[in-house]
Protein backbone atom coordinates (compact mmCIF):
# COMPACT_ATOMS: atom_id res chain seq x y z
CA UNK A 1 0.00 0.00 0.00
CA UNK A 2 1.09 3.57 -0.63
CA UNK A 3 0.32 6.38 1.81
CA UNK A 4 -3.09 7.28 0.38
CA UNK A 5 -4.13 3.63 0.30
CA UNK A 6 -2.97 3.23 3.90
CA UNK A 7 -5.01 6.19 5.09
CA UNK A 8 -8.03 4.96 3.17
CA UNK A 9 -7.66 1.57 4.86
CA UNK A 10 -7.54 3.18 8.30
CA UNK A 11 -10.50 5.47 7.62
CA UNK A 12 -12.70 2.75 6.14
CA UNK A 13 -11.81 -0.31 8.21
CA UNK A 14 -11.68 1.28 11.67
CA UNK A 15 -14.51 3.23 13.34
CA UNK A 16 -13.64 6.94 13.32
CA UNK A 17 -15.29 9.19 15.92
CA UNK A 18 -14.74 12.31 13.82
CA UNK A 19 -17.07 10.88 11.19
CA UNK A 20 -19.33 8.44 12.98
CA UNK A 21 -19.68 9.92 16.46
CA UNK A 22 -20.64 7.64 19.35
CA UNK A 23 -20.81 4.53 17.12
CA UNK A 24 -17.02 4.70 16.84
CA UNK A 25 -16.41 5.19 20.57
CA UNK A 26 -14.96 2.11 22.22
CA UNK A 27 -14.59 2.72 25.96
CA UNK A 28 -12.18 0.49 27.82
CA UNK A 29 -8.53 -0.45 27.59
CA UNK A 30 -8.78 -4.04 26.32
CA UNK A 31 -8.13 -3.21 22.66
CA UNK A 32 -5.23 -0.83 23.27
CA UNK A 33 -3.67 -3.31 25.72
CA UNK A 34 -3.88 -6.04 23.08
CA UNK A 35 -2.39 -3.76 20.43
CA UNK A 36 0.30 -2.66 22.85
CA UNK A 37 1.24 -6.27 23.53
CA UNK A 38 1.66 -6.84 19.77
CA UNK A 39 4.11 -3.92 19.70
CA UNK A 40 6.01 -4.92 22.87
CA UNK A 41 4.68 -2.07 25.02
CA UNK A 42 6.50 0.85 23.39
CA UNK A 43 4.93 3.42 25.75
CA UNK A 44 7.09 2.07 28.57
CA UNK A 45 10.27 3.17 26.78
CA UNK A 46 9.93 6.93 27.44
CA UNK A 47 8.55 9.35 29.99
CA UNK A 48 5.08 10.75 29.45
CA UNK A 49 2.93 13.69 30.51
CA UNK A 50 -0.83 13.09 30.26
CA UNK A 51 -3.25 15.94 29.46
CA UNK A 52 -7.04 15.70 29.69
CA UNK A 53 -9.88 18.20 30.01
CA UNK A 54 -12.85 19.65 28.19
CA UNK A 55 -11.19 22.75 26.72
CA UNK A 56 -7.63 23.90 26.25
CA UNK A 57 -5.87 20.55 26.35
CA UNK A 58 -4.52 21.03 22.82
CA UNK A 59 -3.05 24.45 23.59
CA UNK A 60 -1.64 23.20 26.91
CA UNK A 61 -0.12 20.10 25.32
CA UNK A 62 1.50 22.01 22.48
CA UNK A 63 2.92 24.73 24.72
CA UNK A 64 4.40 22.29 27.24
CA UNK A 65 5.94 20.42 24.31
CA UNK A 66 7.37 23.71 22.99
CA UNK A 67 8.91 24.48 26.39
CA UNK A 68 10.45 21.00 26.62
CA UNK A 69 11.82 21.34 23.10
CA UNK A 70 13.28 24.73 24.02
CA UNK A 71 14.99 23.06 26.99
CA UNK A 72 16.67 20.57 24.66
CA UNK A 73 14.51 17.51 25.31
CA UNK A 74 13.59 15.32 22.37
CA UNK A 75 9.83 15.63 22.70
CA UNK A 76 6.98 13.58 21.30
CA UNK A 77 3.55 15.17 20.95
CA UNK A 78 0.31 13.27 20.39
CA UNK A 79 -2.89 15.29 19.87
CA UNK A 80 -6.21 15.06 18.05
CA UNK A 81 -8.01 15.74 15.85
CA UNK A 82 -5.91 17.05 12.97
CA UNK A 83 -6.88 20.02 10.82
CA UNK A 84 -5.50 19.44 7.32
CA UNK A 85 -2.99 16.58 7.58
CA UNK A 86 -3.40 13.31 9.50
CA UNK A 87 0.29 13.47 10.42
CA UNK A 88 -0.30 16.59 12.56
CA UNK A 89 -1.43 14.22 15.32
CA UNK A 90 2.00 12.68 15.89
CA UNK A 91 5.13 14.83 16.05
CA UNK A 92 8.66 14.67 17.38
CA UNK A 93 10.24 18.07 18.05
CA UNK A 94 7.51 19.58 15.89
CA UNK A 95 8.19 17.36 12.87
CA UNK A 96 5.27 15.25 11.66
CA UNK A 97 5.51 11.47 11.57
CA UNK A 98 6.86 10.33 8.16
CA UNK A 99 4.56 8.75 5.58
CA UNK A 100 6.74 5.64 5.40
CA UNK A 101 6.44 4.92 9.11
CA UNK A 102 2.65 4.99 8.92
CA UNK A 103 2.67 2.69 5.87
CA UNK A 104 5.09 0.16 7.37
CA UNK A 105 3.39 0.11 10.78
CA UNK A 106 0.02 -0.56 9.17
CA UNK A 107 1.26 -3.24 6.80
CA UNK A 108 3.11 -5.11 9.52
CA UNK A 109 0.25 -5.15 12.03
CA UNK A 110 -3.02 -4.96 10.14
CA UNK A 111 -3.67 -8.72 9.87
CA UNK A 112 -3.17 -9.32 13.59
CA UNK A 113 -4.87 -6.05 14.50
CA UNK A 114 -8.03 -6.95 12.58
CA UNK A 115 -8.56 -9.79 15.04
CA UNK A 116 -8.68 -7.16 17.80
CA UNK A 117 -10.93 -4.80 15.81
CA UNK A 118 -9.56 -1.54 17.22
CA UNK A 119 -11.09 1.86 16.68
CA UNK A 120 -9.27 4.44 14.58
CA UNK A 121 -8.21 6.30 17.74
CA UNK A 122 -6.91 3.14 19.41
CA UNK A 123 -4.86 2.35 16.32
CA UNK A 124 -3.26 5.76 16.01
CA UNK A 125 -2.57 5.92 19.75
CA UNK A 126 -0.49 2.77 19.42
CA UNK A 127 1.07 4.16 16.24
CA UNK A 128 2.15 7.23 18.22
CA UNK A 129 3.62 5.16 21.07
CA UNK A 130 5.51 2.98 18.61
CA UNK A 131 6.88 5.95 16.69
CA UNK A 132 8.00 7.79 19.81
CA UNK A 133 9.83 4.68 21.02
CA UNK A 134 11.52 4.26 17.62
CA UNK A 135 12.73 7.85 17.83
CA UNK A 136 14.07 7.46 21.37
CA UNK A 137 12.21 10.52 22.64
CA UNK A 138 13.07 11.76 26.12
CA UNK A 139 9.46 12.56 26.93
CA UNK A 140 6.10 12.59 25.16
CA UNK A 141 3.14 14.86 25.85
CA UNK A 142 0.01 12.74 25.37
CA UNK A 143 -3.39 14.41 24.93
CA UNK A 144 -6.31 12.20 25.86
CA UNK A 145 -9.23 11.71 23.53
CA UNK A 146 -12.71 11.47 25.07
CA UNK A 147 -12.88 11.41 28.83
CA UNK A 148 -9.83 9.89 30.45
CA UNK A 149 -10.59 6.87 32.60
CA UNK A 150 -11.48 4.60 29.67
CA UNK A 151 -9.55 6.50 27.00
CA UNK A 152 -6.98 4.45 25.11
CA UNK A 153 -4.19 6.85 26.10
CA UNK A 154 -4.76 5.86 29.73
CA UNK A 155 -2.47 2.84 29.61
CA UNK A 156 0.47 5.18 30.20
CA UNK A 157 1.98 5.81 33.63
CA UNK A 158 2.92 9.46 33.34
CA UNK A 159 5.23 11.49 35.53
CA UNK A 160 2.58 14.23 35.58
CA UNK A 161 -1.17 14.29 34.95
CA UNK A 162 -2.89 17.52 33.87
CA UNK A 163 -6.63 18.21 33.71
CA UNK A 164 -7.42 21.61 32.23
CA UNK A 165 -11.10 22.09 33.12
CA UNK A 166 -14.56 20.55 32.90
CA UNK A 167 -17.43 21.52 30.60
CA UNK A 168 -20.66 19.71 29.76
CA UNK A 169 -19.45 17.91 26.63
CA UNK A 170 -20.13 14.47 25.15
CA UNK A 171 -22.77 14.04 27.86
CA UNK A 172 -24.29 11.03 26.09
CA UNK A 173 -20.98 9.22 26.62
CA UNK A 174 -19.41 10.76 29.73
CA UNK A 175 -22.41 11.67 31.87
CA UNK A 176 -24.71 14.65 32.08
CA UNK A 177 -23.37 16.41 35.18
CA UNK A 178 -20.13 18.22 35.94
CA UNK A 179 -19.27 15.65 38.61
CA UNK A 180 -19.87 12.72 36.26
CA UNK A 181 -17.62 14.19 33.60
CA UNK A 182 -15.01 15.16 36.20
CA UNK A 183 -15.00 11.56 37.41
CA UNK A 184 -14.18 10.34 33.90
CA UNK A 185 -11.39 12.93 33.49
CA UNK A 186 -10.06 12.12 36.98
CA UNK A 187 -9.40 8.60 35.74
CA UNK A 188 -6.01 9.74 34.45
CA UNK A 189 -4.81 10.46 38.00
CA UNK A 190 -2.34 7.70 38.84
CA UNK A 191 -0.94 6.44 42.13
CA UNK A 192 1.69 8.72 43.67
CA UNK A 193 1.77 10.84 40.51
CA UNK A 194 1.35 14.63 40.81
CA UNK A 195 -1.69 16.14 39.14
CA UNK A 196 -2.28 19.75 38.11
CA UNK A 197 -5.91 20.87 37.70
CA UNK A 198 -6.27 24.03 35.66
CA UNK A 199 -9.36 25.60 37.20
CA UNK A 200 -10.99 25.51 40.61
CA UNK A 201 -14.73 24.99 40.37
CA UNK A 202 -16.91 24.22 43.39
CA UNK A 203 -19.13 22.03 41.22
CA UNK A 204 -16.47 19.37 40.81
CA UNK A 205 -13.25 20.23 42.68
CA UNK A 206 -13.99 17.63 45.37
CA UNK A 207 -13.96 14.87 42.72
CA UNK A 208 -10.33 15.64 41.90
CA UNK A 209 -9.33 16.14 45.53
CA UNK A 210 -10.82 12.82 46.63
CA UNK A 211 -9.34 10.92 43.65
CA UNK A 212 -5.89 12.36 44.32
CA UNK A 213 -6.19 11.47 48.01
CA UNK A 214 -7.11 7.85 47.20
CA UNK A 215 -4.07 7.63 44.95
CA UNK A 216 -1.73 9.41 47.37
CA UNK A 217 -1.08 11.94 44.61
CA UNK A 218 -0.11 15.55 45.14
CA UNK A 219 -2.75 17.87 43.66
CA UNK A 220 -2.47 21.54 42.73
CA UNK A 221 -5.04 23.90 41.25
CA UNK A 222 -3.18 26.11 38.81
CA UNK A 223 -5.36 29.22 38.99
CA UNK A 224 -4.79 29.28 42.78
CA UNK A 225 -1.06 28.49 42.68
CA UNK A 226 -0.10 30.47 39.57
CA UNK A 227 -2.84 33.05 38.86
CA UNK A 228 -2.44 35.44 35.96
CA UNK A 229 -2.64 38.87 37.57
CA UNK A 230 -2.60 41.04 34.44
CA UNK A 231 -2.87 40.63 30.69
CA UNK A 232 -2.74 42.71 27.54
CA UNK A 233 -3.51 41.95 23.89
CA UNK A 234 -1.22 43.20 21.13
CA UNK A 235 -2.27 44.21 17.64
CA UNK A 236 -0.49 41.22 16.09
CA UNK A 237 -2.71 38.78 18.01
CA UNK A 238 -0.32 37.78 20.78
CA UNK A 239 -1.03 37.92 24.50
CA UNK A 240 1.18 39.50 27.17
CA UNK A 241 0.86 38.01 30.66
CA UNK A 242 1.92 38.76 34.22
CA UNK A 243 1.81 36.35 37.17
CA UNK A 244 3.44 36.02 40.58
CA UNK A 245 6.63 34.62 39.05
CA UNK A 246 6.91 36.04 35.51
CA UNK A 247 6.26 39.45 34.00
CA UNK A 248 5.53 40.37 30.38
CA UNK A 249 5.38 36.76 29.23
CA UNK A 250 4.58 36.79 25.50
CA UNK A 251 2.14 34.06 24.43
CA UNK A 252 1.80 33.45 20.69
CA UNK A 253 -1.76 32.18 21.24
CA UNK A 254 -3.97 35.23 21.59
CA UNK A 255 -7.39 33.96 22.64
CA UNK A 256 -8.85 35.21 25.92
CA UNK A 257 -9.21 31.61 27.11
CA UNK A 258 -5.41 31.23 26.88
CA UNK A 259 -5.13 33.23 30.11
CA UNK A 260 -6.43 30.24 32.08
CA UNK A 261 -4.38 27.85 29.95
CA UNK A 262 -1.26 29.83 30.77
CA UNK A 263 -1.78 29.24 34.52
CA UNK A 264 -2.13 25.51 33.85
CA UNK A 265 1.01 25.42 31.72
CA UNK A 266 3.13 27.41 34.19
CA UNK A 267 2.10 25.35 37.21
CA UNK A 268 2.70 22.14 35.24
CA UNK A 269 6.20 23.32 34.36
CA UNK A 270 6.82 24.04 38.05
CA UNK A 271 6.04 20.39 38.74
CA UNK A 272 8.35 19.22 35.95
CA UNK A 273 11.17 21.34 37.37
CA UNK A 274 10.61 19.71 40.78
CA UNK A 275 10.95 16.34 39.05
CA UNK A 276 14.39 17.30 37.76
CA UNK A 277 13.67 18.67 34.30
CA UNK A 278 16.26 21.33 33.45
CA UNK A 279 13.88 24.09 32.40
CA UNK A 280 14.88 27.73 32.77
CA UNK A 281 12.91 30.97 32.48
CA UNK A 282 14.42 31.44 29.02
CA UNK A 283 13.05 28.04 27.92
CA UNK A 284 9.60 28.94 29.27
CA UNK A 285 9.55 32.31 27.53
CA UNK A 286 10.69 30.79 24.26
CA UNK A 287 8.10 28.00 24.43
CA UNK A 288 5.27 30.45 25.02
CA UNK A 289 6.42 32.87 22.33
CA UNK A 290 7.29 30.26 19.71
CA UNK A 291 4.68 27.54 20.30
CA UNK A 292 3.15 27.77 16.83
CA UNK A 293 6.54 27.62 15.11
CA UNK A 294 7.92 24.86 17.32
CA UNK A 295 4.88 22.56 17.25
CA UNK A 296 2.84 23.54 14.20
CA UNK A 297 -0.24 24.41 16.27
CA UNK A 298 -2.94 26.24 14.32
CA UNK A 299 -6.53 27.40 14.70
CA UNK A 300 -6.32 28.97 18.17
CA UNK A 301 -7.49 32.56 17.68
CA UNK A 302 -5.33 32.50 14.55
CA UNK A 303 -5.19 35.73 12.58
CA UNK A 304 -5.24 34.68 8.93
CA UNK A 305 -4.98 38.16 7.42
CA UNK A 306 -5.67 41.83 8.01
CA UNK A 307 -7.70 44.34 5.93
CA UNK A 308 -10.17 42.84 6.60
CA UNK A 309 -9.05 40.99 9.70
CA UNK A 310 -9.79 37.25 9.44
CA UNK A 311 -9.64 35.17 12.61
CA UNK A 312 -10.33 31.46 13.03
CA UNK A 313 -10.69 29.49 16.24
CA UNK A 314 -11.51 25.86 17.05
CA UNK A 315 -13.66 26.58 20.13
CA UNK A 316 -16.71 24.36 19.79
CA UNK A 317 -18.61 23.97 23.06
CA UNK A 318 -20.20 26.25 25.65
CA UNK A 319 -17.06 26.24 27.80
CA UNK A 320 -14.86 27.40 24.93
CA UNK A 321 -17.31 29.72 23.19
CA UNK A 322 -18.09 31.56 26.44
CA UNK A 323 -14.66 33.20 26.23
CA UNK A 324 -14.42 33.38 22.47
CA UNK A 325 -17.80 35.09 22.00
CA UNK A 326 -16.81 37.92 24.33
CA UNK A 327 -13.56 38.39 22.45
CA UNK A 328 -15.34 38.35 19.08
CA UNK A 329 -17.76 41.01 20.30
CA UNK A 330 -14.88 43.18 21.54
CA UNK A 331 -13.47 43.72 18.04
CA UNK A 332 -13.54 47.49 17.85
CA UNK A 333 -13.34 48.46 14.20
CA UNK A 334 -15.88 48.04 11.39
CA UNK A 335 -18.60 45.41 11.10
CA UNK A 336 -18.40 41.87 12.39
CA UNK A 337 -18.95 38.98 9.98
CA UNK A 338 -19.21 35.46 11.44
CA UNK A 339 -18.83 32.25 9.43
CA UNK A 340 -20.29 29.64 11.74
CA UNK A 341 -21.04 25.92 11.73
CA UNK A 342 -21.20 23.04 14.21
CA UNK A 343 -21.45 19.27 14.39
CA UNK A 344 -24.68 17.68 15.52
CA UNK A 345 -23.59 16.23 18.89
CA UNK A 346 -22.85 19.57 20.58
CA UNK A 347 -25.05 21.86 22.65
CA UNK A 348 -25.94 24.01 19.66
CA UNK A 349 -28.61 26.03 21.45
CA UNK A 350 -26.24 26.77 24.31
CA UNK A 351 -23.40 27.84 22.01
CA UNK A 352 -25.54 29.93 19.65
CA UNK A 353 -27.14 31.76 22.58
CA UNK A 354 -23.70 33.14 23.47
CA UNK A 355 -22.93 34.65 20.06
CA UNK A 356 -23.06 38.44 19.50
CA UNK A 357 -26.34 39.76 18.10
CA UNK A 358 -24.86 42.67 16.12
CA UNK A 359 -23.00 40.57 13.53
CA UNK A 360 -23.73 39.41 9.99
CA UNK A 361 -23.87 35.60 9.95
CA UNK A 362 -22.86 33.13 7.25
CA UNK A 363 -24.20 29.84 8.61
CA UNK A 364 -22.52 26.82 7.10
CA UNK A 365 -21.65 23.16 7.55
CA UNK A 366 -18.25 21.45 7.60
CA UNK A 367 -17.46 18.56 5.27
CA UNK A 368 -17.99 15.97 7.98
CA UNK A 369 -20.60 13.24 8.41
CA UNK A 370 -21.52 14.65 11.82
CA UNK A 371 -22.06 18.18 10.49
CA UNK A 372 -25.25 19.99 11.38
CA UNK A 373 -26.93 21.23 8.20
CA UNK A 374 -26.45 24.89 7.36
CA UNK A 375 -30.19 25.49 7.11
CA UNK A 376 -30.76 23.88 10.51
CA UNK A 377 -28.19 25.98 12.32
CA UNK A 378 -29.44 29.05 10.46
CA UNK A 379 -32.91 28.46 11.91
CA UNK A 380 -31.43 28.05 15.39
CA UNK A 381 -29.53 31.30 14.87
CA UNK A 382 -32.71 33.03 13.74
CA UNK A 383 -34.48 31.89 16.92
CA UNK A 384 -31.75 33.71 18.86
CA UNK A 385 -32.10 36.88 16.74
CA UNK A 386 -28.96 36.26 14.71
CA UNK A 387 -29.27 37.63 11.18
CA UNK A 388 -27.68 35.93 8.20
CA UNK A 389 -27.87 33.39 5.39
CA UNK A 390 -27.08 29.69 5.00
CA UNK A 391 -24.28 28.38 2.77
CA UNK A 392 -23.67 24.74 1.89
CA UNK A 393 -19.90 24.81 2.42
CA UNK A 394 -17.34 26.66 4.50
CA UNK A 395 -15.60 27.77 1.31
CA UNK A 396 -18.79 29.35 -0.06
CA UNK A 397 -19.61 31.01 3.26
CA UNK A 398 -16.10 32.40 3.65
CA UNK A 399 -15.93 33.73 0.08
CA UNK A 400 -19.26 35.51 0.60
CA UNK A 401 -18.09 36.99 3.90
CA UNK A 402 -14.84 38.16 2.32
CA UNK A 403 -16.63 39.80 -0.60
CA UNK A 404 -19.07 41.55 1.77
CA UNK A 405 -16.49 42.85 4.22
CA UNK A 406 -14.70 46.20 4.06
CA UNK A 407 -11.02 46.52 4.95
CA UNK A 408 -11.80 47.72 8.47
CA UNK A 409 -14.19 44.82 9.19
CA UNK A 410 -13.53 41.58 11.06
CA UNK A 411 -14.41 38.07 9.84
CA UNK A 412 -14.51 35.30 12.43
CA UNK A 413 -14.61 31.64 11.31
CA UNK A 414 -15.45 28.98 13.89
CA UNK A 415 -17.96 26.88 15.81
CA UNK A 416 -16.19 23.62 15.11
CA UNK A 417 -12.69 22.24 14.61
CA UNK A 418 -13.96 20.94 11.27
CA UNK A 419 -15.12 24.38 10.11
CA UNK A 420 -11.60 25.68 10.76
CA UNK A 421 -10.12 22.63 9.02
CA UNK A 422 -12.22 23.29 5.91
CA UNK A 423 -11.16 26.95 5.91
CA UNK A 424 -7.46 26.10 6.18
CA UNK A 425 -7.74 23.45 3.47
CA UNK A 426 -9.36 25.98 1.16
CA UNK A 427 -6.72 28.62 1.91
CA UNK A 428 -3.93 26.11 1.25
CA UNK A 429 -5.49 25.28 -2.13
CA UNK A 430 -5.44 28.84 -3.51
Amino acid sequence: MNYEETLNYLYTRMPLYQKEGSKAYKPGLQNIEALDALCNAPHKQFKTIHVAGSNGKGSVSHTIAAILQSAGYKTGLYTSPHLTDFRERIRVNGEKIPHDYIINFTQQLKDEAEKISPSFFEWITELAFSYFASQNVDVAVIESGLGGRLDSTNIINPTLSIITNISLEHTYLLGDTYKAIATEKAGIIKKETPVVIGEWDDRYADVFIETAKRNNSQIEFAEKCMPITKHEFSENGTLKLWCNKYSELIFALGGTYQIKNASTILQSVEQLIKQGYKITEEHIRNGFAQVTKLTGLRGRWEIIQTSPTVICDTGHNVGGITYTAKQIASQKSGKLHIVFGMVNDKDTEGVVSLLPKDAIYYFTQPSNQRAMGAETISLIGESHNLKGKAFSSVKEAYINALSSANNEDTIYVGGSTFVVADLLEYLESI
